[in-house]
């Protein structure tokens, strides 16, 4: 009578670990690239909301009668969460470099509570417009508006991406869009 043993062999177990093992390695990768994917993707809808925010805040400054004609960078952080403190901007409505901080500051709390989030970032105003927001809520992954400027490819490992590396990825992207407008064909 013979008899037959129930079970697997050791060559049998290592040679499914062995395959475990070589798609996990390929797998592990690719997962890696749709995490950053998605962090730039939430960074990018934040600084998207963040554009909304401030376009309504300067509408709303436009119907108090605030001159708008500022043109500049408005520069946040993590102390945007705060309560304002400092300059009063009830009597001077004209919004300057000097008080545009101060007076976006409540106003656009209105519109996006989540600015207290924000480790850094700038937001570009021209002419009473919100035309661009650079921002980041983690201090690693940058979103811009309009997007574009921030990708997967600039996170590479052990690089620390900048608020500079993203404003320089913008110009590129302007001068890009600027050579397309010179160079336009109509028909």
């Amino acid at each position: 009578m013979k008899t037959t043993k129930k079970g697997f062999t050791l060559i049998e177990l290592i040679v499914v670990i062995a395959i475990i093992g070589v798609l996990a390695a390929i797998l592990v990768p690719a997962m890696m690239g749709y995490v950053k994917k998605s962090k730039i993707s939430s960074q990018n809808s934040a600084a998207s909301s963040i554009q909304k925010a401030f376009a309504t805040a300067l509408q709303d400054l436009e119907e108090q009668d605030w001159d708008l004609s500022f043109n500049g960078i408005v520069d946040i952080d993590k102390t945007w969460g705060s309560t304002t403190t400092g300059t009063d901007t009830s009597g001077d409505k004209v919004l300057t470099a000097a008080n545009a901080k101060t007076a976006m500051k409540e106003n656009v709390k209105d519109y996006f509570s989540s600015i207290k989030k924000v480790k850094d970032g700038q937001v570009y105003i021209s002419n009473g417009s919100c035309i661009g927001v650079i921002v980041t809520t983690d201090g690693v992954y940058w979103g811009t508006y309009p997007t574009g400027a921030s990708n997967a490819k600039m996170y590479k490992a052990g690089k620390k991406v900048s608020l500079s590396d993203i404003q320089t990825e913008l110009e590129k992207k302007e001068s890009e869009l600027k050579d397309c407008r010179e160079n336009k064909v109509t028909t």
